[in-house]
This record gives C-alpha cells, sequence and structure tokens, in this order.
C-alpha cells in the first residue's frame, strides 16, 4: 500500500475527497456549456455517446492521476520526480508535474476575472435591477462590465482573496470545510432551480432540447466534442486530482471514489440543464453557450417571470461556489509545491500564489477594454492562455499522466494502490491505449488538424 513517510495532510474520510474533487471538477463549463452542446449535437444520442466517453476514457484517466497522487504524496511535481526515481525512469517524466501546476495557475488566472462577473450579477440580481430588462439592455449592461478595468479589477480581487483565504487555511479548516458546505448547497440551489424551471412553460420544450435522441445530429465531429468535455469535465492534467489525491488515505478505494466524483460532475451538468433551457425557452429565446447565456441571455429571462429576481439571484450564487470550488483547486498545487519546497507556511504561500495569479488575471481583465486592440495572432491576452492551455497544455498533461501511469509505473504498484481485482486488465489497456489516443484526438481537433 501506500508509503506514508511524505504524508503531512489528509481529507478526514472518503465524502470529502469526494466532495472536495467533485468541486474541482464540476465549474462554469457545466453550467454554461455542455447542456448547450447536448442539446446542438443530438439531444439524448450525445449524452448517451459522452457518458461511454467518461467511462471510456475520463473515469481511467482519474483514477490514474489520483493514483499517483497518493503513490507520492506530495504536490505533483514532487510527486512526479519521486515516482519517476521509484520506477527507475528518465527524470523528464516530473516535467509532466511542472505542466500540470502551470496549466492550473493560467487557468485560475483568467477563471478568476470570469468569477468576478458572477458576484457582480448577484448584486444586480439581489437589487433588481435586472427586472423586466431588454435584449438590447443586457446586451449593454454586460457590454459595460467588460469596458470597465476598474470594476473588474475590483471583483477579480475580491474572488482571488477569497480563494486566498480558504486554501491558507490548509486541507480539513480550509479546503475541506469550505467543499463540505459549498456542494451541498450547490446541490441544493440547483435543484430548487429545477423546480422552478418545472413551473415554467417552456419546460417541455427544454427537456425535449436536451434529452430528446436525435441520431440524424449526432456527426463525426459530434463524438469529438463529447470526448473534449468528457476530458475537460473533470478537472483532469492540470494538478489538481493529484494534488487532491495525495491527501486520500490509503484505506479509501480509488476506483469507487473517482467514478462517484464523475457521477456527480456528470450529473450536475444534466441538472444545470434543465435548470436554464427551460428558462430560455419559456421567454422565447434563443439557446447559446459560454458568457453570453450566462450574463446576457438568462437575465433577460430572470427579469420576465415572476420571482426571477430571487431565482436569478441564486442561480449567480449557485455559479460563484462552482467558481470557487474549482478555484481552491487550481490555486491548491502550487501553494503546495512552495509550502514543501520554499520551506513556506500556508499562509505565506497562499498569499505568495494568490497574489501572482491576481497579477496575471489583470490581463484578463484588460483584455476586453484598454488591451483590446493588443493582440498576437488575432487573439487577445485572454484568448491566448486559454487557447494555450485548452488546446496544448491541459491534452499534454493528460496524455502524459495517461502514459506514465500505463507504461512507466510499475504494475505491482498501480495493482497495490487501486486494488481493482480482475478489472485491472481493462483500467490498464484504458489508459495505456485508449485515453491517450483519445486526447490527442481531441488536442488535434481543436486546432483543426483531424
Amino acid at each position: 500500500m501506500t508509503d506514508q513517510r511524505f504524508l503531512h495532510n489528509q481529507w478526514s474520510s472518503r465524502l470529502a475527497f469526494i466532495l472536495a474533487a467533485s468541486g474541482s471538477a464540476i465549474g462554469l463549463g457545466n453550467i454554461w456549456k455542455f447542456p448547450y452542446l447536448a442539446g446542438e449535437n443530438g439531444g439524448g444520442a450525445f449524452v448517451a455517446v459522452y457518458l461511454l466517453c467518461v467511462i471510456a476514457i475520463g473515469i481511467p484517466l482519474m483514477i490514474a492521476e489520483t493514483m499517483l497522487g497518493r503513490r507520492g504524496r506530495q504536490n505533483p511535481i514532487n510527486t512526479m520526480l519521486t515516482l519517476t526515481r521509484e520506477a527507475k525512469a528518465s527524470p523528464a517524466w516530473h516535467y509532466a508535474g511542472w505542466l500540470g501546476v502551470l496549466s492550473g495557475f493560467l487557468i485560475l488566472s483568467y477563471y478568476s476575472v470570469i468569477a468576478g462577473w458572477s458576484m457582480v450579477y448577484m448584486f444586480k440580481m439581489n437589487s433588481g435591477f435586472m427586472n423586466n430588462v431588454s435584449a438590447e439592455s443586457a446586451s449593454r449592461i454586460f457590454g459595460d462590465l467588460k469596458s470597465s478595468p476598474e470594476i473588474q479589477f475590483i471583483w477579480h480581487t475580491i474572488f482571488m482573496t477569497i480563494t486566498m483565504t480558504i486554501v491558507s487555511r490548509g486541507v480539513s479548516g480550509g479546503l475541506e470545510r469550505a467543499t463540505r458546505f459549498m456542494m451541498p448547497g450547490l446541490l441544493v440551489m440547483l435543484l430548487l432551480l429545477d423546480g422552478y424551471a418545472m413551473s415554467s412553460d417552456g419546460f417541455g420544450e427544454g427537456i425535449s432540447f436536451l434529452f430528446k435522441p436525435d441520431f440524424s445530429r449526432l456527426s463525426g465531429e459530434s463524438v469529438l466534442v463529447a470526448l473534449g468535455q468528457a476530458f475537460f469535465s473533470l478537472g483532469l492534467g492540470m494538478g489538481a486530482i493529484m494534488i487532491y489525491g495525495s491527501y486520500l488515505p490509503s484505506h479509501v478505494s480509488i476506483p469507487r471514489s473517482t467514478t462517484f466524483v464523475a457521477f456527480m460532475d456528470t450529473l450536475v451538468a444534466l441538472l444545470a440543464g434543465v435548470a436554464i433551457f427551460p428558462i430560455v425557452f419559456a421567454n422565447q429565446l434563443e439557446p447559446t453557450m459560454g458568457p453570453g447565456l450566462i450574463f446576457q441571455t438568462l437575465p433577460i429571462a430572470f427579469g420576465q417571470m415572476p420571482g426571477g429576481s430571487f431565482f436569478g439571484l441564486l442561480f449567480f450564487v449557485l455559479l460563484f461556489l462552482a467558481a470557487i470550488t474549482s478555484a481552491i483547486a487550481l490555486i491548491e498545487p502550487a501553494v503546495a509545491w512552495l509550502s514543501e519546497n520554499r520551506d513556506m507556511t500556508r499562509e505565506a504561500a497562499s498569499l505568495w500564489s494568490g497574489v501572482t495569479c491576481w497579477l496575471l488575471g489583470l490581463g484578463t481583465v484588460f483584455s476586453f477594454n484598454v488591451w483590446s486592440e493588443n493582440t498576437w495572432f488575432g487573439k487577445n491576452f485572454f484568448e491566448i492562455v486559454d487557447f494555450l492551455t485548452a488546446n496544448f497544455m491541459l491534452p499534454l498533461g493528460g496524455i502524459l499522466v495517461a502514459l506514465f501511469a500505463g507504461w512507466i509505473v510499475m504494475r505491482e504498484v498501480s495493482e497495490a494502490e487501486l486494488e481493482m481485482g480482475a478489472a485491472y486488465k481493462y483500467w490498464q489497456f484504458a489508459i495505456r491505449y485508449i485515453s491517450p489516443l483519445a486526447v490527442a484526438l481531441v488536442a488535434l481537433s481543436a486546432i483543426d488538424v483531424v
């Protein structure tokens, strides 16, 4: 079983890990991306393909990343270095740890800015500012927000401060305590919004959009979209699952725990679609995805519905909770590395990591206003960071984790860690062949190579 010599923090239980890892996986993409992708690519047919991708690719990768974390019992960089030495492999493999930590750090730098937008809209909904808002007004309000570096600066700062404060309190006092309350709160709010959506006139149309199978709209491109969503939705390749795995007690089953995390992630994505699209259709609005759906389409819908201000507030609180539980996971690998390698306290490591990430985030703040004319290869600062992380760094990180776990880690080590019995050979085949090839396909399709 796992060597305990490096262990200095642990989750108190299997449930604590499941809540924290689910919080890491469940983010803005579950809410503003997956439901629309499902509806536009064949509804129930796409959902079925997506579930197969999660089972065949996502779960094996999550098992691998968690296993590596628990085996190493350190931050991702040190874990990969330790396991490379244990396997007597090339030291170059440990750069996979660096890649994951850097990816998560860069993603958080712009994620924090977008999360700040959700906090702005929480207050707008609470004040009744969005009541009976027109499409033109909703577009203008969102445009005004993006064009104001001052407002974005303030809320980016507030969000990063909350993130730093939680992480500075450690695993049990910070990460675990936060997710123990936030994840159940997120689910309760989502169910309340689903109940609200069920009472709307567009409920039937919304459910049909999401779940009615339409195989004529399911193409080869749709399968690649499902593959990509299965990989990105679980938060793989950025060191977060690896560091959370390093805190996992030795007696807890990795396969069962990670499968439950994948189930929670998918459930929230489906419930988010049930909450969102009936409201959109009830107000004769066009379904979209991304910031346009969240910050323009939905405010129009909430502004026209009975009780819309309250449920709109509830929705943006939900969005904030999804963002903050992901944010603490994104910054934790860097904090752990500073704590373990630079002899810093948690508080100092959190401050250093948070301030550095905050400074990087200013590039995203200015991308929509004062730097909007400054582009490289037709992309502003935010778009470049997003493009590099999503299309190169995360897929490469996922491929390296799969290859390392499948080919470099000794079989007796992975078998002892996973205790899967006869199912081990299926996991090994998936992690050696299916997962790396599938993630490579996703990366190549994103840059139009396939």
